[in-house]
């Protein structure tokens, strides 16, 4: 197998990101691969999306292999000759490597490889944050292409390259945002008395927002609480009027969403009516749980195997998120961490995707292909 021209590819996209919604240039490039390799290509789904289909024998089987292509609004501090040309956007999630991964599988199969049945490559957009998979699917992807079984794969640096990991359930976590905004009349420092203080309800909401997970949950129910932002005041000698809290929420089942967002909303109301001052509360559902369908994540592994990687189940799941749970929730399917060190942490603005990686990426999706269609 010849990777220099998958790796060349990886570089142009590492130089060129684009966000989510906006990978116009990504596309074509995508779609001017496939065509080329004699791939029918479809663009245009959710604005930016890539769908290329493979058909080879009789069989109506239909596997889907997905990569994400939206790069993420942060400076590439990289010193490599293809660092992003492009200031303020960068490939520093690894979609550039997942990109060329999925171009790779279609070069080798639309070559060399011998199956019954369609491969359905799916190039999604928007997957930081976005939502992109679920806007392809609303508008008709698995409609028009009715597959039987989606895969993904993700690097994953914290594990060796020539490693894979997946399990079936639950394997990344869903991810919510709350933000809380807290008003009162504001008034001099040294007259606390004349005023209500939203500092120091804020304060206390802080500190409660760390013990919820600890006293509501189930012990052994996984979640985590993250306050990330806090806003309050703008002079020493002032008590304010307003101050906002933002956090994340992460967690694995939907009753524990249910219980976390109560818990927070109870608890920041009862707290302000405390302090005299008024509270609002927006909880925003993001991603629901990643969650492997138990098949699908046995062959990945058997696939892994197959392509001479050291596979075995994680441990725990992951609490980051990944929009690939909107395909997961529509298909049976499985999500896996390629491994990828050495390499920087995902989202560090050095971060550099492990060209060693393509490789062992490209092998395993062959695999799941021989192995999916050799189930049938």
């Amino acid at each position: 197998m010849n990777l220099q021209e998958i790796i060349n590819i990886r570089r142009e996209l590492h130089a060129n990101p684009e966000l989510g919604y906006h990978e116009y240039n990504t596309a074509k490039l995508i779609a001017s691969y496939l065509t080329g390799w004699g791939i029918a290509v479809e663009t245009g789904i959710a604005e930016t999306g890539v769908v290329g289909i493979l058909s080879r024998g009789t069989s109506d089987r239909m596997i889907g292999l997905r990569a994400d292509i939206d790069a993420l609004p942060m400076q590439d501090k990289g010193t490599q000759p293809w660092k992003s040309k492009n200031p303020g956007v960068a490939h520093a999630c690894g979609h550039d490597g997942h990109t060329a991964i999925l171009l790779g599988v279609a070069r080798e199969l639309a070559k060399n490889v011998d199956f019954d049945g369609k491969v359905c490559f799916i190039f999604q957009p928007a997957e930081e944050g976005l939502a992109g998979a679920k806007r392809m699917i609303n508008e008709g992807l698995f409609q028009r292409y009715p597959c039987d079984a989606v895969y993904a794969l993700h690097n994953w640096p914290e594990l060796n390259s020539g490693s894979l990991m997946t399990c079936p359930g639950p394997i990344m976590a869903a991810g919510d945002i709350f933000e809380i905004e807290l008003y009162g009349d504001g008034g001099h420092a040294a007259q606390p008395h004349l005023t209500q203080d939203v500092t120091l309800a804020m304060s206390e909401m802080v500190i409660m927002l760390n013990t919820i997970t600890s006293r509501a949950l189930h012990p052994c129910e996984p979640a985590v609480i993250t306050v990330t932002k806090v806003e309050c005041g703008t002079s020493h000698n002032m008590i304010p009027s307003h101050a906002k809290i933002t956090g994340t929420a992460r967690m694995f089942s939907r009753s524990a969403q249910d219980l976390i967002e109560e818990k927070i909303h109870r608890h920041i109301m009862n707290i302000a009516e405390v302090h005299g001052i008024k509270a609002s509360f927006n909880y925003i559902r993001c991603y629901p749980a990643t969650i492997n369908h138990l098949r699908e994540a046995k062959l990945a592994l058997q696939a892994a195997e197959s392509a001479d990687l050291s596979s075995s189940e994680c441990s725990y799941p992951a609490l980051t998120s990944e929009d690939f749970c909107y395909m997961l929730e529509s298909k049976p399917g499985a999500y896996v961490w390629l491994g990828s060190a050495p390499s920087f942490p995902l989202h560090n603005p050095a971060f550099d995707f492990n060209d060693d990686v393509i490789g062992h990426g490209i092998n395993w999706f062959l695999n799941v292909v021989s192995h999916e269609f050799s189930a049938m």
